[in-house]
């Protein structure tokens, strides 16, 4: 007799929904509580060390600096999750905005369409990366993504060579630098992707899905899930949020060339890892990763403002990094310290 695998939402909701009971204790030992203290430290130790930090219009206009990077950092938690990585963000991110600026500088497209091009070359990028995924199961993420990393630079370097490409419309520049209401367009932008991103993972299907991935494949796959067809999702999904980057980022600078972007996927892993995503796949929150997102770059901001070296910034966010992977670890081992002693 033939087997049909059946999706079972049981087994799906099994993976996420825990059976001990409420606990206040439990509640406020969670990970985003451990944030929310750093990130108080953090603003604390700044407004220390600058009188200017410390302001609601500091801290309004810091978030047009760093928030560009942030929106790669939904996408990111979904793929950590489902216990792949994607290293090619960064060079995602030039090759869209490359592609953009030659459009409208080069062959005289409207900005209008070079805009829409862009988010097409983001998410053709990204579904590349999903497809090659799927398609060569004996590969790691790492290293494919690596590949397209050098790959989608390098296209970015002869298309545009070592030059600068700009001249963008005003209209183009508010996009990184304008407000609505006196609030940043930026930061409206990540509040509504931020909300987007929540909501799928945590109330609906494809998030329960992508945790079951995360949590067991194989079963997830007799279950019935579509494996293959969420990665390339989640991958296309992330293509199209570094395009997304890559049109505030040249918003901001007024121009781009093809090594823009350089290490955003570094920081960009740093703060999902930092925000209690698992690079073992299967656990962290949304919640926890946004959290993360103004860590680190209100660290960058804030530091910034006293000319603090970039490598003491590496240096912080890397103690940052070990800190949030040391923690759980600390925790699950008195746990079961505790569990063999009684």
């Amino acid at each position: 007799m033939e087997h049909k695998p059946v999706v079972k939402e049981e087994y799906i909701k099994r993976q996420l929904v825990s059976s001990k009971p409420f606990s206040i204790k439990s509640f406020f030992l969670q990970w985003e509580w451990m944030l929310v203290i750093i990130l108080a430290i953090v603003l604390l130790v700044n407004a220390s060390l600058s009188p200017y930090f410390l302001s609601g219009s500091s801290l309004r206009d810091g978030t047009m600096v760093f928030l560009d990077k942030a929106y790669i950092v939904f996408p990111m938690a979904l793929i950590m999750i489902l216990r792949d990585i994607d290293i090619s963000v960064g060079s995602t991110v030039a090759l869209s905005s490359v592609v953009m600026a030659t459009l409208y500088n080069s062959l005289g497209i409207p900005m209008e369409m070079a805009i829409v091009i862009c988010l097409l070359v983001g998410c053709l990028c990204g579904f590349l990366n999903g497809l090659l995924i799927v398609k060569f199961k004996e590969l790691s993420a790492v290293i494919i993504t690596l590949g397209t990393m050098i790959l989608y630079r390098g296209i970015a370097y002869i298309i545009l060579e070592d030059q600068a490409s700009g001249n963008f419309p005003e209209w183009f520049k508010l996009l990184g630098w304008g407000y609505i209401n006196g609030i940043p367009i930026i930061l409206i932008g990540f509040i509504i992707v931020a909300i987007v991103f929540t909501l799928l993972l945590h109330r609906t299907t494809f998030g329960r899905q992508v945790y079951a991935i995360g949590n067991n494949p194989t079963a997830s796959k007799f279950s019935g899930v579509q494996i293959d067809k969420i990665k390339i999702i989640v991958f296309t999904l992330t293509g199209l949020m570094a395009a997304i980057t890559a049109l505030f980022l040249a918003s901001r600078m007024g121009s781009t060339r093809p090594n823009i972007a350089t290490g955003y996927e570094l920081d960009v892993i740093a703060m999902a890892a930092l925000g209690g995503i698992s690079t073992a796949g299967g656990k962290g929150r949304m919640l926890g990763t946004i959290i993360a997102v103004f860590i680190v770059g209100y660290l960058q901001y804030g530091l910034g403002l006293i000319n603090i070296s970039s490598q003491t910034l590496l240096i912080i966010i890397g103690l940052l990094l070990i800190f949030a992977v040391a923690v759980p670890k600390v925790k699950v081992a008195n746990l079961l310290k505790r569990k063999g002693s009684s």
